[in-house]
């Protein structure tokens, strides 16, 4: 999976915005399937307009790194998905929780160049994946 810096300065090479969203789709390809079984309710993220489906997990580390799996039935929110991985899977849920999505999105151009649905739903998965964080680091 590609970083965020990767993903960063493949969207700052890429002049054109049809290009960008065929990198997002390609994003989504290579994104890893999520386990057999792991699609359910309860990994459905809410409040996005396609389906969106995040889980976690956490090590016994403290504090706990957490990885994230994520799917979706539309291509590019799948490549929304792989930049939101790319963002905050692998890291510490202080790092997660302190980490600024929105200032990334907005530097990647997505909150001028996606439609207020697919905005909403990348702010939906930010927030799961935020409590999660919480949730870990409480647990810990």
């Amino acid at each position: 999976m590609q970083t965020i810096e990767d993903i960063t300065a493949d969207f700052e090479y890429l002049d054109d915005w049809e290009d960008r969203y065929r990198y997002l789709i390609e994003l989504g390809r290579a994104l890893p399937p999520m386990p057999e079984g792991s699609q359910t309710e309860e990994s459905k993220v809410r409040g996005c307009a396609s389906q969106v489906w995040l889980v976690s997990e956490s090590d016994t580390a403290n504090p706990p790194h957490l990885t994230f799996l994520g799917d979706s039935d539309a291509h590019i929110v799948r490549g929304l998905v792989a930049v939101a991985l790319a963002l905050f899977s692998g890291k510490t849920a202080p790092e997660i929780l302190e980490a600024d999505a929105e200032a990334t999105f907005l530097r990647l151009g997505l909150k001028d160049h996606l439609s207020p649905q697919r905005s909403n739903g990348l702010r939906s998965m930010v927030a799961r994946i935020k409590d999660d964080a919480r949730q870990a680091l409480a647990a810990a």
